[in-house]
């Protein structure tokens, strides 16, 4: 547990610096996050992003990354959902789509 700490403490240190050096633009990165500009700074200085805070701002910041993550982790769940049997007929999903549009 210490190591993962550590490393959260280091990767909290280096995101003032990649925000700084992403494509996108600081008003960007801290209207998408929804924290005060003032507050956002204040944190970026000292390296105190909660762990929400530092997620939400590494998705803005490396987006493919974000989606690459967020694929890997609904197949995970749907190979669970499959071996736990919890699976939805073709026919059904036909159906509730259907209904949905209609």
């Amino acid at each position: 547990m210490i190591v993962e700490i550590i490393t959260y403490k280091n990767i909290l240190n280096k995101l003032g610096e990649l925000v700084q050096n992403s494509p996108f633009k600081m008003e960007h990165i801290i209207r998408e996050t929804g924290i005060k500009p003032a507050t956002f700074y204040r944190k970026m200085k000292a390296s105190s992003f909660t762990p929400d805070e530092a997620l939400e701002i590494a998705k803005i910041i490396s987006p493919k990354e974000a989606y690459l993550f967020e694929l890997k982790e609904s197949i995970r769940s749907a190979k669970e959902d499959y071996k736990a049997g919890r699976l939805t007929k073709h026919h059904d999903v036909i159906e509730e789509i259907k209904r949905e549009l209609l």
